[in-house]
C-alpha cells in the first residue's frame, strides 16, 4: 500500500504538523495558504530552515531511569508548560474567524506565552478580556512615531508583559508565489478567486457575514476606510521605515517599562548590541526565509551567539520548527525557548482553536518521547554534548 498522510477532517487523527499543513492547504483557498506556506524568491531560506535539523544528529544514553519526565520550564521569568511559545503571526484573521482570539486561548490552555502580531484583526484589549493566555505584543516602528507612542501608551494600560519589537523588514521581502495571486495590487486572479469560491467553509467561516476582516490595532495609522487585510497592504508598506536604527531601541526602551525583546537579528554583533541597549531578550530570526533569501537558519548561528553572550540575556529562536525533536536540539544548544510561527498557524487554518491544541499536543508528546529516549527527565539536562553535527 502507498504511504499518504491523513487527508480527513478528524484533527484527533492528525500525527505531525506536516499533516497538520495538508489539513490547512485544503481548507483553505489557495491564496490564503500562499501568504501562510511560502517564502522569498527562490526559498532557499525556507528550505533551509528546515533541512539544516537533519545536520544535527541526537547521542542518547541509554539504562537511565527516566520515570520522572517533564518538559516544564521558565521563559522570561514565568513558568511554562512547555518550551516554547505561539510567535506573531500576522493575518490569521483571514484563516480562520477571530484567528489571533482562537490562538491565544489555546495558549492559555497550554500554559505557554502568546505573541500578538501587529497586523491582528483582533484587539489587544480583546485578548486580554477573552483569555488567560500570557499575551505579549508584537511592535513594528512605523515612520508614524505618534502612532507607534500611542500604541505602546496603549498598551501600557493593558497586561501585556512584554513587547516585541520585529527589525528585520525595514523593506518587504520579494515573495512571489504570494505576489502571483494577485493581478495587481491585492485583486485576486480569476483562477484564485474562482478556487475562493470551491472553499464555501472557509468562506462561511471567515467572510459571512462581514466581509474581509478589519485590522483591529493600527487605528489611526492606516487611512480611512483602507483597515481591512485587503487595503491595507500598500498603506502599510508606506510605513515601513528604512532608517531604523540602534536610536530607535532606545526610543521604545524609554517608553516600555516592561520586558522588550528585539526579534530579527541573526548577526553576533548585533546580539551583542541588543544586550548594550537593555534589552530583556532577543528572538533570532530571519522572519522565516520571507525577508531575505540565502540567509543562515536561527540554529546555526545560534552556538557562537550563546557562546558570545555568556548568559547576559536569554536568547529565543524561531524558523522552521515542525517537530518536537527540533524543538529539544534548539534547547540543548542553548535557546532559552523557541517561538513557532507556522506550525501554530497550520493548526488555525485546519480548524481553528482546536487545530491550534492538536499542534500543541503533538510537539508537547514528541518533545516528552524525545527526552526520554535521549536518557532525560528534563530540559535543564540538556546540553550540546547531546547533539552531533553531521558536516
Amino acid at each position: 500500500m502507498q504511504r499518504s498522510l491523513y487527508n480527513g477532517s478528524h484533527l484527533d487523527r492528525v500525527l505531525s504538523v506536516d499533516e497538520m499543513r495538508s489539513a490547512a492547504k485544503r481548507r483553505v483557498p489557495n491564496f490564503c495558504f500562499e501568504f501562510l506556506d511560502g517564502g522569498a524568491e527562490d526559498e532557499i531560506t525556507l528550505k533551509r530552515n528546515r533541512s539544516v535539523f537533519s545536520d544535527i544528529g541526537f547521542k542518547p544514553r541509554s539504562l537511565v531511569d527516566i520515570s520522572q519526565r517533564h518538559i516544564g520550564t521558565t521563559i522570561l521569568g514565568q513558568k511554562s508548560a512547555s518550551p516554547f511559545l505561539i510567535g506573531p503571526t500576522g493575518f490569521s484573521g483571514l484563516l480562520s474567524h477571530q484567528g489571533d482570539l482562537a490562538i491565544a486561548k489555546a495558549a492559555s490552555q497550554a500554559g505557554i506565552p502568546f505573541v500578538l502580531s501587529n497586523v491582528s484583526t483582533v484587539s489587544i484589549e480583546d485578548i486580554c478580556a477573552n483569555t488567560d493566555a500570557r499575551v505579549w505584543m508584537q511592535v513594528y516602528l512605523y515612520r508614524n512615531r505618534e502612532f507607534v507612542e500611542a500604541l505602546v501608551e496603549r498598551l501600557l494600560k493593558t497586561r501585556v508583559d512584554t513587547l516585541v519589537f520585529t527589525v528585520d523588514n525595514p523593506v518587504h521581502g520579494k515573495r512571489e508565489w504570494d505576489v502571483r495571486c494577485y493581478r495587481e495590487p491585492m485583486k485576486l486572479t480569476l483562477p484564485n478567486m474562482l478556487d475562493a469560491v470551491l472553499h464555501p467553509r472557509w468562506i462561511k467561516d471567515v467572510l459571512w457575514p462581514n466581509g474581509v476582516p478589519r485590522f483591529a490595532n493600527l487605528g489611526d495609522l492606516l487611512p480611512p476606510g483602507k483597515d481591512d487585510v485587503r487595503g491595507a497592504a500598500q498603506a502599510l508598506a508606506s510605513q515601513l521605515d528604512p532608517t531604523l536604527s540602534w536610536h530607535d531601541v532606545a526610543w521604545l526602551r524609554e517608553r516600555w517599562s516592561h520586558k522588550l525583546i528585539i526579534k530579527g537579528l541573526m548577526n553576533k554583533d548585533d546580539v551583542l548590541m541588543a544586550a548594550d541597549h537593555g534589552v530583556d531578550g532577543v528572538i533570532l530570526s530571519n522572519h522565516g526565509g520571507r525577508q531575505l533569501d540565502g540567509t543562515l537558519s536561527p540554529i546555526e548561528v545560534l552556538p557562537d551567539i550563546v557562546k558570545a553572550l555568556n548568559g547576559r540575556i536569554p536568547l529565543l529562536v524561531d524558523g522552521g520548527f515542525r517537530r518536537g525533536s527540533d524543538i529539544v536540539k534548539a534547547i540543548a544548544l542553548g535557546a532559552h525557548a523557541v517561538a513557532l510561527g507556522r506550525a501554530t498557524s497550520y493548526g488555525v487554518a485546519a480548524g481553528g482553536q482546536a487545530g491550534v491544541q492538536r499542534v500543541i499536543d503533538i510537539l508537547n508528546d514528541e518533545i516528552d518521547r524525545v527526552l526520554g529516549l535521549l536518557g532525560l527527565n528534563s530540559l535543564e539536562e540538556l546540553n550540546s554534548d547531546c547533539l552531533e553535527f553531521f558536516r
